[in-house]
């Protein structure tokens, strides 16, 4: 194939929109987030995993994972895992709403998706305020 002069060898071709061109929609951010909390679902899994063989394998072991929970960063590492489930509970509602076909419309879209994120920050204070009211703090 002979190259036409001026023009290059490769035909000329749109991109693609990307980041670039579009901003940040709030039903697009809760997409991602829903993601990364699925992930942060499974390292967080695994630490449940481990405090349930701490409880199998006796007090000390217990004592020493409960500590370690119990401490500052655990509790916050706890926090974050409290959220997370919280997040990705409320974001598997909104796709099931959306899995009945119902939901579409830029409005409802907005409202489910900003009601995932308050939702998941309500749900997960109510629960630490109900845990420490309890004393497990």
């Amino acid at each position: 194939m002979q190259a036409i002069p001026g023009r290059s060898s490769r035909p000329e071709r749109p991109l693609s929109p990307h980041l670039q061109i579009y901003s940040p929609l709030i039903n697009m951010m809760m997409s991602i987030v829903h993601r990364i909390t699925g992930v942060a679902l499974y390292v967080g899994s695994l630490l449940l995993a481990v405090w349930l063989l701490a409880a199998a394998s006796g007090p000390d072991y217990y004592d020493y994972v409960a500590g370690l929970l119990g401490s500052w960063p655990g509790k916050i590492v706890l926090l974050g895992y409290t959220w997370a489930l919280m997040h990705h509970l409320l974001g598997g509602l909104r796709h099931f709403i959306w899995d009945t076909g119902r939901g579409y419309d830029l409005k409802t879209v907005d409202l489910l998706s900003w009601g995932t994120l308050a939702g998941s920050l309500v749900l997960t204070a109510l629960i630490w305020i109900g845990v420490a009211m309890s004393g497990g703090l």
